[in-house]
């Protein structure tokens, strides 16, 4: 799954990672769980992590039912 730059400038890293139903929004635990990370906010204004970067940590889950996901998500933007 791919973005254009003109798409990626839409969109908030937090409200993708909110749209989520089958990620758990949450740091790696490691889990056997998808999750999501928006890790600029929990780093503060100072880090170098870029605010459009969205962290996935992909568990067991049906690839089709992640991907499925994360397009409702990107599609609701």
């Amino acid at each position: 799954m791919f973005l254009g730059r003109s798409q990626v400038r839409r969109c908030h890293p937090g409200s993708v990672a909110e749209g989520l139903k089958l990620f758990k929004n949450a740091t790696s635990l490691g889990g056997v769980e998808s999750l999501v990370e928006h890790r600029a906010p929990i780093e503060g204004p100072d880090t170098p992590v870029p605010e459009d970067l969205l962290r996935l940590s992909i568990g067991i889950e049906a690839v089709d039912d992640l991907r499925a996901d994360l397009e409702q998500a990107l599609a609701g933007l």
